[in-house]
C-alpha cells in the first residue's frame, strides 16, 4: 500500500530549455544552447523543458497553433538551465517569457518566489477531473496553484503475447509481483534454449536509472532517498542481479526498448510509454502492454507529471492564462497524445482511432496507477542542474553492483555519500516516494 506520506495515486489515465526571443533578445540564443525554431508573431512566449526532439517541437507547435487563436511563440532548450535563466531575467527587471511548459521539477526549484498565482485558472478546472495528488503537488507546498497539470507519462512493460504461455502458474499478468516477474524471465530464457528473451535499457541513453530509481526501490523498500542503503535496498540489489542474469546481455546497448521489441531481439522489456509505443506498430494483435510488478513494499511506479505555469512579471500574463485553459481542453490533451505521446491529466475519452498501442499503454498505465498497492514515485525534484549527478548515482550503482560485481553495501554506503553531498549542497527535502512536506533537508538512509 502507498504510505501515508505518499500523495494520493493517480487513477485515471496515463507524466528543454528556452529563453526570449532572438528577435527580442539578440544573442541569447547563443550563450543559452536554446533553439528558437519556429518563433514569431506577439501572442505569449512559451518555453518547453520537454518535447525538445524537432518532430515533438513541430508536433507541439502546431497543437498550439490550433488550441489558441493569438499565436504564441515557442523555444525549447536544457532543463537544466530553466532556473538560472528565471532567476537572471527576475533580477533584471525584464522577464521575457510569459510560460513555462515543464516537469514537476522545474516548478519546484523556482517556487512561489519567481512563479505567478495560478489558483484562479485551477479553480476554472475544478470540473475538468484533474486528480487531487497532481493539483496538490502544483501547490508546492503551500495552498495555492503555481502551476497547472498539463499531461503526464509513466513506465510500463510491453510483452510479445507468444511470451505470456511462459508465465508462471497462477500469475496475473495485470497484477504481477516482482518473484513472478524473475520466474517469467527463467521459464522464458529456458523455453528459448537458454538464451534470455527480457530485456532492459541499460545503454548510454537508457533509463535504467528510473527503473532502479522510481520502480524497484519504492517496490522493495517503500522509499527511495531514505531507505537508499537499508536491508531492503540490499535485498532489492540482489533480485535485481538474478533478473540481470536473466536479460538479454545486449541490453547494454539499448536505448529505446520499441528498438530491439520491434527486431525480435527482446520479447518483454520495460521502458518509458513513449520509448515503447512503436513496437506494436506493424502487428498490434500480437502484443501486451501490462503494468509493473509489485514488491514487498507495494507497485511502485514513477510518474512523469508536466505542468504550465506563469514566471512572476510575465507581460503577458493574461494571455498565459488563456493558452493553459486552451491547452487543458480534453480534446487538445488528446491531440498531445496522439501526437507526442503524453496522456491527459484531465477527463478525456480516448477516441477509436487512436494507435491501439497508445490505447494498450493508457490501459495499463491505468490500471497500476489504481492498484491498491501503487505507491507513487517523481523523478528527482528540485534539483535544477544537479538532477544528472542524482541519475548518475542510480546508474552508477548499478553498474558496480549489477555488472561488475561489486559488493553491494560498500557500494550503497560509497553512492550513499555521494547522494548526501548532493542533497546537503541543495538544501532540498524529500520528494515522493519519501516523506514529503515537512520542508526538512532530505537525509540519505
Amino acid at each position: 500500500m502507498a504510505t501515508s506520506h505518499t500523495p494520493s495515486i493517480p487513477r485515471r489515465n496515463v507524466l528543454r530549455w528556452g529563453a526570449a526571443l532572438a528577435a527580442t533578445a539578440p544573442g541569447l540564443a547563443a550563450c543559452t544552447g536554446m533553439s528558437t525554431s519556429g518563433v514569431s508573431g506577439d501572442g505569449p512566449r512559451m518555453v518547453t523543458t520537454q518535447f525538445t526532439p524537432v518532430e515533438e517541437a513541430r508536433n507541439l507547435r502546431a497543437i498550439l497553433g490550433e488550441a489558441y487563436e493569438g499565436g504564441v511563440s515557442l523555444v525549447t532548450g536544457d532543463a537544466s538551465q530553466l532556473g538560472t535563466q528565471i532567476r537572471s531575467q527576475a533580477a533584471s527587471g525584464a522577464v521575457k517569457l510569459d510560460l513555462i511548459a515543464g516537469l514537476h521539477g522545474d516548478f519546484a526549484q523556482l517556487g512561489p518566489e519567481f512563479l505567478t498565482d495560478v489558483s484562479d485558472v485551477t479553480r476554472s478546472l475544478d470540473g475538468a477531473g484533474i486528480d487531487p495528488a497532481f493539483r496538490q503537488l502544483a501547490n508546492l507546498g503551500t495552498r495555492r496553484s503555481w502551476y497547472v497539470p498539463w499531461c503526464q507519462a509513466a513506465y510500463v512493460i510491453a510483452a510479445k503475447k507468444s511470451a505470456l504461455e511462459h508465465l508462471p502458474s497462477g500469475a496475473d499478468v495485470q497484477a504481477l509481483t516482482y518473484e513472478q516477474y524473475l520466474d517469467w524471465a527463467v521459464a522464458a530464457r529456458r523455453a528459448n534454449r537458454g538464451k534470455p528473451v527480457f530485456g532492459l535499457p541499460v545503454g548510454p541513453e537508457g533509463l535504467i536509472n528510473r527503473f532502479v530509481q522510481g520502480h524497484l526501490y519504492p517496490s522493495f523498500t517503500g522509499a527511495g532517498v531514505t531507505r537508499f542503503r537499508s536491508d531492503d535496498a540490499v535485498d532489492m540489489w540482489e533480485y535485481l542481479k538474478d533478473l540481470w542474469a536473466n536479460t538479454v546481455p545486449s541490453s547494454t546497448s539499448y536505448d529505446f526498448m520499441q528498438e530491439p521489441l520491434a527486431a525480435g531481439e527482446v520479447s518483454v522489456a520495460w521502458d518509458h510509454v513513449s520509448r515503447l509505443v512503436q513496437a506494436p506498430k506493424d502487428d498490434p494483435e500480437s502484443w501486451a502492454m501490462v503494468p509493473c510488478p509489485a514488491g514487498p513494499r507495494g507497485r511502485g511506479y514513477m510518474v512523469v507529471l508536466l505542468g504550465l505555469g506563469i514566471p512572476k512579471g510575465a507581460s503577458r500574463a493574461s494571455a498565459a492564462r488563456d493558452v493553459i485553459r486552451a491547452m487543458s481542453e480534453p480534446g487538445v490533451q488528446v491531440e498531445l497524445l496522439r501526437r507526442n505521446s503524453f496522456f491527459p491529466v484531465v477527463d478525456a475519452k480516448l477516441p477509436g482511432d487512436l494507435p491501439p498501442a497508445i490505447r494498450m499503454e493508457s490501459a495499463a498505465v491505468g490500471r497500476q496507477a489504481a492498484a491498491p498497492d501503487a505507491i507513487l514515485s517523481l523523478p528527482s525534484v528540485g534539483l535544477g542542474q544537479r538532477d544528472g549527478e542524482m541519475s548518475k548515482i542510480y546508474r552508477d550503482a548499478f553498474t558496480a553492483i549489477v555488472l561488475d560485481g561489486a559488493n553491494i553495501r560498500r557500494t550503497l554506503d560509497t553512492q550513499a555519500r555521494n547522494m548526501q553531498r548532493i542533497l546537503d549542497e541543495t538544501k532540498v527535502p524529500c520528494w515522493a516516494p519519501d516523506p514529503v512536506g515537512d520542508g526538512r533537508r532530505c537525509e540519505v538512509g
